[in-house]
């Protein structure tokens, strides 16, 4: 007799609405690799918050790992906020799913670790800086 495999753990469904995670992206200006000093300051690097009503999950891709972590906090705690108190920039996303075309190809970066949780499908977007001004235009130009 076999046991069933466990499924999965989600942050939250496959699709938009009202359960969908929310999302936003924090970005950072703090450069550990050399190279991205060539990035604007205060946004060279980004990662993900996420929040499905009751957990908050933070993203961080990293050079040399993922680093994904589930945080032991209220649900009702201001995390955004929170780093926004740091100094970084804070934007709110939107989550896409239910898309069928596969993500242009790209170096595997930050953004691009970032606009593949999104569902983002902009291969123009680069650097944090592109995707924080991406991010922040009129919801009718995302």
């Amino acid at each position: 007799m076999s046991t069933p495999m466990p499924q999965p753990c989600r942050v939250g469904p496959c699709r938009a609405g009202a359960d969908a995670p929310r999302v936003w992206v924090v970005f950072r200006g703090e450069a550990e690799l050399w190279w991205l000093r060539l990035l604007k300051p205060g946004f060279r690097h980004c990662f993900a918050l996420l929040h499905d009503g009751h957990r908050w999950v933070v993203v961080d891709p990293l050079s040399p790992f993922t680093d994904v972590s589930v945080l032991d906090l209220p649900a009702a705690f201001d995390l955004p906020g929170w780093y926004r108190g740091l100094g970084m920039a804070v934007t709110p996303a939107p989550v896409r799913r239910g898309l069928t075309r596969p993500a242009p190809w790209a170096p595997f970066t930050c953004v691009e670790a970032v606009k593949r949780l999104l569902g983002l499908h902009a291969p123009g977007v680069l650097t944090p800086w592109q995707l924080y001004q991406r991010l922040t235009r009129p919801a009718a130009a995302v």
